[in-house]
């Protein structure tokens, strides 16, 4: 998992309340678990005007002018500001797979679904939440300002506007430590790796029985 410390993105607006799991990564993309390749569905349905399937070649299906993900301005962004209950629906992971493989580090939004919530930091996406009122000036200066990026702090945990605006956040100390030192589950166990082989070295020699 990449680590997460302090970086610059553009800025994409979803402005819609209640976008779900299945709007985000369609479910007939849920066949494969490899966490990669995703990107190129995310948004599948609002972001194409034809149905997509998995195995697809996207490169000459036609794109919806209209969806905020195909417009120029925000080619390359990495902070997708939403409104509030981002991520509700089913509980799919591929959600926060399709979000970071296209290229997103981190959410801003009034709220999240729980679970949503809880699988971005899994898969080293911070999801931000922010006052309402906030979110609203946000997206106004989204709006009416080509080019508009913010930086990130999680150290500091602070999003930082271009007219240096400050807004603090709020996110769960051992969350933060996982992010900023890039460690998933798997990750976490892996530093006591040491401890688990000596563990399995003394386990054969109490009970060799259970190895054969």
């Amino acid at each position: 998992m990449r680590a997460f410390t302090l970086f610059d993105g553009l800025v994409m607006p979803i402005d819609r309340a209640n976008v779900d799991t299945d709007a985000i990564i369609p479910k007939q993309f849920l066949k494969s678990i490899k966490r990669s390749g995703f990107g190129p569905n995310l948004f599948d349905e609002w972001r194409y005007l034809d149905h997509g399937e998995p195995g697809q070649n996207n490169l000459g299906r036609p794109l919806n002018p209209d969806f905020v993900l195909n417009q120029p301005r925000y080619k390359g962004a990495q902070v997708l500001l939403a409104r509030e209950n981002f991520g509700c629906g089913s509980s799919r992971e591929h959600a926060p797979w399709a979000l970071e493989d296209y290229g997103f580090r981190a959410l801003i939004a009034p709220s999240y679904a729980d679970i949503f919530y809880n699988n971005c930091f899994k898969n080293g996406l911070l999801p931000i939440v922010l006052d309402a009122a906030i979110i609203d000036r946000l997206f106004n200066d989204v709006a009416n300002t080509p080019g508009y990026s913010i930086r990130i702090d999680l150290a500091e945990q602070l999003v930082v506007t271009p007219s240096d605006d400050r807004f603090a956040f709020d996110v769960d100390p051992h969350r933060k430590y996982c992010l900023i030192n890039g460690l998933d589950d798997i990750g976490l166990t892996l530093q006591h790796a040491d401890k688990i082989r000596a563990y399995e070295v003394q386990r054969k020699l109490a009970a060799p029985w259970l190895f054969k």
